[in-house]
């Protein structure tokens, strides 16, 4: 289910930098909140109070993981599933998928905004 979607950013602009322009760190957006992230948000728990923070680790270069860590990026994974099924959810209605050829950005935001909650009325509707 898609519960944010933030305005759109022209060009190439960062996840993490996106994220610290739309939710600064001066407020308490996720101190109620256990967070779970991929690796482009790396500095997330110095940056913002939480109850905890689930990140994949990385494997540093010419070493492995240990089989814990690599049973913790399963268990993380797992449940990204469900996020990356809803990002693929929303290029169904061809809004993330093609190339933007409106210039009225507030318009696009208005109707990513529709596709979100198409994407999740579908789900409660669809689901078994």
């Amino acid at each position: 289910m898609v519960l944010f979607v933030s305005v759109s950013y022209v060009g190439k602009c960062h996840d993490f930098a996106i994220l610290k322009t739309e939710l600064p760190p001066e407020k308490d957006w996720f101190e109620d909140f256990e967070v779970e992230l991929d690796l482009g948000y790396l500095g997330f728990e110095k940056l913002y109070k939480n109850k905890g923070v689930k990140i994949p680790h990385k494997k540093k270069k010419n070493q492995e993981l240990s089989e814990s860590q690599k049973d913790e990026n399963r268990a993380v994974s797992s449940t990204r599933v469900r996020v990356e099924h809803s990002i693929g959810g929303m290029k169904k209605y061809h809004i993330l998928s093609n190339r933007l050829r409106m210039h009225d950005y507030e318009l696009y935001d208005a109707i990513t905004g529709i596709c979100a909650g198409l994407w999740n009325y579908s789900q409660i509707y669809t689901s078994p």
